[in-house]
């Protein structure tokens, strides 16, 4: 192996671990700590946003050993109960791969509508594997807070993502 051999190897290997990377700091960014006091109860679910978008557009890099330790590593940072968010991450990634061929090629308003259906699903599961685990119900209105939080900042975060898959990333088969 010659060093530009080695060097686009390298390269191939960054490219192909960035969103793992970038939905791993979405996870971060979740639990930084905001001015807010209430922030906390009601911060949007930036992981989900970057987990959706890559199963949406590049699923071949974030396959479900990813996603599983990515819900491990946010339990762990979170306090979560272990496997909440992975089971939640791995039902996204379940329900998107087997969803996406009615996503890709469609309108922007499509994308951002499934998103929110795929959202909301998330949120509900996580409020009842949660409650489950607390042994009752939980209150809804921070979740549903969250949710419409998530929703809205989504076009936003996709512009940013689609930024770095057009610019490092590139489409399936590239």
């Amino acid at each position: 192996m010659n060093t530009l051999s080695i060097f686009l190897w390298l390269k191939s290997g960054l490219v192909n671990i960035l969103p793992t990377c970038m939905t791993f700091l979405f996870v971060l960014i979740g639990y930084l700590p905001w001015p807010i006091s209430f922030f906390a109860e009601i911060v949007p679910a930036f992981a989900i946003i970057s987990l959706y978008y890559w199963v949406v557009f590049r699923p071949d890099l974030i396959p479900y050993f990813v996603v599983f330790g990515l819900g491990i590593l946010q339990d762990a940072i979170s306090g979560a109960p272990f496997g909440l968010h992975a089971i939640v991450y791995l039902v996204v990634r379940a329900l998107v791969v087997n969803q996406r061929r009615f996503i890709i090629g469609k309108p922007f308003w499509v994308f951002w509508v499934a998103f929110g259906l795929v959202s909301f699903i998330a949120g509900l599961l996580s409020w009842c594997l949660a409650s489950l685990y607390r042994g009752a119900l939980l209150p809804t209105d921070a979740p549903l807070i969250a949710l419409i939080m998530t929703v809205t900042l989504f076009p936003l975060i996709a512009w940013i993502l689609l930024q770095v898959q057009r610019k490092i990333v590139g489409t399936m088969g590239a």
